[in-house]
């Protein structure tokens, strides 16, 4: 199996910058946004643009987290039990624009997952798509409003986001033909 690095540990902060430039650009004030990260690594990848923003802002950036378990259409056994994290919203969503942040785009049934559960905590003015990276083979109509590197790549390959937070480095990784993938 081919292993490629997509993203060094030295570039993630450079990407991590442009990303947050990209979102001043649509909101320049960032006065009524709020950054959601879908649980585990686009939560660390959300509190990183997060302090990006606000070094650039000089204003807070309210940050949450959002489980998506409950709402996932892959359970599909009577045996699957998902495990059940928790989502943390900072601020009432009401009269927000809401910007999404995931590691890595795929299929979208993630995303599709996410706007569901956002739904049960109020109704954003404007929902917005960040990812880190996005890898194609979209199976619903759902795009990246922001995408820190687009990679093609076949529905064999796997896409590995390590973080330093969890993983103890940052390093994205395209493993060629392993069959499956991050959604």
């Amino acid at each position: 199996m081919q292993t490629t690095i997509l993203i060094r540990s030295d570039e993630m902060p450079g990407v991590i910058d442009g990303l947050a430039s990209e979102i001043i650009a649509r909101h320049p004030s960032g006065e009524h946004l709020v950054l959601l990260g879908i649980q585990r690594r686009g939560v660390d990848i959300a509190a990183r643009l997060a302090a990006a923003l606000e070094a650039r802002l000089g204003r807070s950036i309210p940050l949450g987290s959002l489980d998506i378990n409950l709402y996932r259409d892959d359970w599909t056994s009577p045996r699957a039990r998902p495990v059940i994290g928790t989502s943390h919203m900072p601020v009432p969503l009401e009269a927000r624009d809401v910007i999404l942040v995931d590691d890595v785009l795929f299929t979208g049934r993630t995303v599709r997952a996410a706007l569901e559960a956002i739904l049960d905590y109020g109704r954003p003015c404007k929902v917005e798509l960040l990812v880190l990276v996005d890898r194609g083979h979209r199976e619903l109509p759902i795009h990246a409003d922001y995408a820190g590197r687009v990679i093609p790549t076949s529905r064999e390959d796997q896409v590995n986001v390590l973080v330093r937070e969890r993983d103890g480095r940052d390093e994205v990784l395209l493993q060629r033909g392993n069959r499956g993938g991050s959604a």
